[in-house]
């Protein structure tokens, strides 16, 4: 059984540092692309970035470049979301998803791609004060 579980938010002040956690198991995709979104209030869910489990290739949104890194532990089902000198408009609550690896990385987690994604996690709030 597919299972997508979060991790890892919180409280930061601007500036601060935090990392996200996506454990993600049980898919019968010959590969997997597990990708990162956000949610804020009132907003649509948007991509983050997201990472290929068998090649390790990455995606990113122009957003969250030099800032966030996504990372995958194979051994360990486990992806991580590094974000660094984070902002207040980075609040929202961020989701992990999985999807068959079958486009291009953009096409899976491009700003409003949320369609695309089979699998979602809970959710894990990321709030960010200034």
């Amino acid at each position: 059984e597919a299972q997508v579980v979060e991790s890892g938010g919180g409280l930061v002040q601007a500036g601060g540092s935090l990392r996200l956690s996506c454990v993600a198991s049980g898919f019968t995709f010959d590969d997997v692309a597990i990708a990162w979104f956000r949610q804020a209030p009132g907003k649509e869910r948007e991509g983050v970035t997201c990472i290929s489990r068998t090649e390790g290739s990455t995606y990113y949104v122009d957003s969250v470049k030099g800032r966030f890194t996504i990372s995958s532990d194979n051994a360990e089902n486990t992806v991580y979301l590094q974000m660094n000198d984070l902002k207040p408009e980075d609040t929202a609550v961020y989701y992990c998803g999985a999807s068959e690896y079958d486009k291009p990385l953009p096409e899976l987690c491009g700003r409003y791609r949320a369609d695309e994604i089979d699998y979602w996690g809970q959710g894990t709030q990321v709030t960010v004060s200034s």
